[in-house]
């Protein structure tokens, strides 16, 4: 505060003496002039934190001299100072890009109030934000040790997320370091949580979660009804933190009417997760229904070819009446394109569905391309470049459109993905799957504590390819590394974005509801 320093221009500015005693003695350094052409060669020639600019001053308006100012340099914070409270004045003002307005008389502590809002409001909000974390902290930490719900382990996720991005432009490196071990500790806990209950979960009754195969009967049936087609977009790979950021510019053209989590299953990969979603089935209940279209991780093709065939006969099964539905995936921009382009013809059908595959891709890519991995250095990176994206992707130019034709629109995804830290060896068969967060094999040999072992896959509802057949699925930040090239591995894969395992930022889902504003 010591440092900050003022511009004020006033014509009457001896009248305001008083105001620049009062902020001298808070430490404020106050230079003045009297005119419009001053000011702009004043600030020219100086270096200013903030100015104050009367409106009606003889020569350049207060208008014309922000005007000039700010092709100097935009990013002062300017205020104007009139003694006109019409409508137009103020609309000229801020679109002018005037920082703040006050209306004459003025008062000393007026003008304070409006300085450390626009000079030290990022300090203010730091200061603040860290004493509110510190004291949220001995609380979170507290919760951590109690016999949580699914219901409150989803509440404790939101929390850490809600911090994580309130902390994200603070420079508290000391914040941020603390936040990242109370996280590490609740996916640690967390994952003693899916241990003991996950199983008992697969009865899926009323005291269990909303998993993936229930997703279409619990959060999207429900909400066909006579108001129009209601469309299931579906963002592959979209972790609970990139929803959040997404969801701010969703909300400029939809009233969110219902926000949820669900829990993704387990394996939390494409191949097992998102299948589940679209048949309303588990694994091994799809391997027994579809036994031409189920891929297991020995088959050689692509694992999600039948989602529109798979959904079709669970419309058939669960609404028991004809449904008129469209499916698309979109794959790149042009695919995405192509559809805005034909969406008026969808307007008939009950129910349409959109997978957009983006956000995977850009999780595969940062593992494979330096360049990609450099832009997404860490999550709050890897959260920008998702909000980059979406932002002028053709998904957003479809829900603009959505939004003016009234359109309700449910926004999910199949699982997240987690950044991995540590390694941990694994040895298996040459059949063994080559996923990073989960292994499916004969005779697998791991270290016990890293991974979460089912012996028998149809415990889990899971297809079991031999009598043998177990899967272990890697917990918190871990990923499988074989002994005999472990320093090739870790080299490649180590802080990459993986999925397949168990933490609360792949298994924690967000679901979304927009209606119309």
């Amino acid at each position: 505060m010591q440092d900050t320093t003022i511009l004020w221009a006033d014509d009457e500015i001896d009248l305001l003496k008083p105001h620049v005693l009062f902020l001298n003695e808070k430490g404020y350094k106050v230079k003045t002039v009297t005119n419009g052409n001053d000011a702009v060669e004043e600030f020219k020639n100086g270096y200013y934190d903030l100015v104050f600019l009367d409106e009606n001053m003889p020569g350049l308006t207060g208008l014309e001299t922000l005007a000039q100012i700010k092709n100097i340099n935009g990013d002062v914070p300017v205020v104007l100072i009139t003694k006109s409270e019409e409508e137009y004045l103020m609309e000229d003002a801020i679109g002018s890009k005037i920082d703040d307005y006050l209306i004459k008389p003025v008062n000393p502590k007026q003008v304070l109030l409006t300085i450390k809002k626009l000079t030290e409001n990022k300090r203010l909000v730091s200061e603040k934000t860290t004493m509110a974390y510190q004291q949220d902290f001995r609380s979170l930490g507290m919760t951590l040790n109690e016999n949580l719900s699914f219901q409150e382990w989803a509440d404790v996720y939101k929390k850490i997320i809600y911090w994580e991005l309130s902390l994200e432009g603070l420079e508290d490196a000391g914040m941020h370091e603390i936040l990242t071990l109370q996280k590490a500790e609740a996916n640690s806990q967390f994952c003693k949580f899916i241990e003991k209950n996950y199983l008992s979960w697969l009865k899926r009754d009323d005291k269990c979660p909303t998993l993936s195969p229930d997703l279409f009967k619990r959060k999207v049936f429900p909400k066909m009804d006579d108001r129009g087609p209601l469309f299931f977009i579906l963002i592959d790979n979209l972790r609970y933190d990139q929803f959040r950021i997404i969801n701010s510019i969703i909300s400029e053209y939809f009233r969110l009417e219902d926000e949820d989590t669900y829990y993704s299953i387990l394996p939390t990969a494409t191949q097992y997760a998102r299948n589940a979603i679209f048949s309303g089935l588990m694994p091994l209940e799809m391997e027994k229904r579809f036994p031409g279209m189920w891929q297991n991780d020995e088959d050689e093709g692509g694992k999600n070819l039948f989602e529109e065939q798979f959904l079709a006969d669970q419309l058939k099964r669960t609404l028991r009446r004809d449904c008129k539905f469209s499916y698309h995936k979109i794959l790149n921009i042009d695919e995405g394109r192509a559809l805005n382009e034909s969406v008026n013809n969808l307007m008939r059908n009950e129910l349409n569905v959109v997978v957009y595959n983006f956000v995977d891709m850009l999780s595969h890519a940062r593992t494979d391309m330096q360049m990609i991995r450099e832009l997404a250095s860490d999550d709050a990176a890897y959260r920008s470049l998702t909000l980059s994206w979406f932002e002028h992707s053709p998904l957003m130019d479809l829900l603009k459109f959505l939004a003016q034709k009234q359109i309700r629109v449910v926004i999910t995804t199949d699982h997240g993905t987690i950044k991995v830290k540590n390694p941990s060896k694994i040895i298996g068969d040459r059949n063994t799957n080559t996923n990073l967060r989960y292994k499916q094999g004969k005779n697998l040999n791991f270290i016990a504590k890293d991974v979460f072992h089912i012996k028998n896959p149809h415990d889990a509802m899971l297809p079991k390819l031999h009598v043998s057949s177990s899967f272990v699925f890697a917990k918190t930040d871990n990923y499988f590394v074989y002994p005999n090239n472990y320093n090739q591995f870790v080299n490649f894969y180590n802080e990459t974005f993986q999925h397949g395992g168990i933490s609360m930022e792949e298994m924690i889902i967000p679901v979304a509801t927009y209606g119309p504003k």
